[in-house]
């Protein structure tokens, strides 16, 4: 691992000895580690000059990726703890709908995920506001593959009355379902303005306490701002 950050400080590489050198290895060493390196891909060697390989790169970027989702998370159990509620973000990539992260506590637990997200998006606030960024034949294309199907009494019918609500629902307004995918349970969700990529963070609440919903709601998106573009990385995670 020394060897690896002493390489990674040289931009334009350096030689063997320069290495064992500033590491404080003996040469024998040395050149041992830096064949394995170099047979593990995790280095290269180029006319006497050492550099990071292929290996390395992917691991920096596992390691960037590891650690834009951190910031995410722990983002996400601030804004839990602050407004008392669980937190969700998720995005709408590839034609799926994908949650990518849930903070909650045993005192304020997420909705069980009884049936499928990717399958009930016309059921859940978060699906909702993920289906209303997108045009009309992106919906379309969504319900042909998850038709609207019944979760509780107050589950919207059918495609047709599904397509309405989302034409109405207003540019950057929360959405709000209230039991129509898990009975007891009422959530809200917020757009989010990634790119061109769908994106939502939402939270929900039991039943008998909707009078927070909205509140918390609002407060959530107007301090949301500050972590757009880790949310747009995390994207791409």
């Amino acid at each position: 691992m020394r060897l690896l950050e002493t390489v990674a400080a040289h931009e334009y590489g350096a030689p063997a000895k320069q290495l064992a050198r500033e590491t404080g290895l003996a040469l024998p060493t040395t050149y041992h580690l830096l064949r394995t390196l170099v047979h593990e891909g995790y280095l290269s060697r180029d006319k006497g000059l050492f550099f990071l390989g292929d290996a390395a790169e992917r691991l920096s970027s596992s390691g960037a990726r590891q650690k834009r989702r951190s910031t995410i998370v722990d983002a996400l159990a601030h804004w839990r703890d602050v407004l008392g509620v669980p937190v969700y973000y998720a995005v709408y990539r590839e034609g799926e709908i994908e949650v990518m992260c849930v903070s909650d506590t045993p005192g304020n637990p997420a909705v069980e995920e009884w049936a499928d997200f990717r399958e009930t998006g016309h059921a859940h606030a978060i699906g909702q506001c993920l289906l209303s960024q997108l045009d009309e034949e992106a919906r379309r294309d969504h319900l042909d593959r998850y038709p609207v199907q019944a979760l509780t009494p107050y589950t919207v019918r059918d495609n047709h009355s599904l397509l309405r609500r989302l034409e109405r629902v207003r540019r950057m307004e929360p959405v709000i379902e209230r039991q129509e995918y898990a009975l007891g349970a009422v959530c809200a969700a917020i757009p989010l303005t990634l790119g061109t990529t769908a994106a939502t963070m939402a939270i929900s609440l039991p039943a008998h306490q909707e009078h927070r919903l909205l509140p918390a709601a609002r407060q959530l998106q107007s301090e949301v701002g500050s972590l757009l573009g880790s949310l747009a990385l995390s994207i791409s995670m």
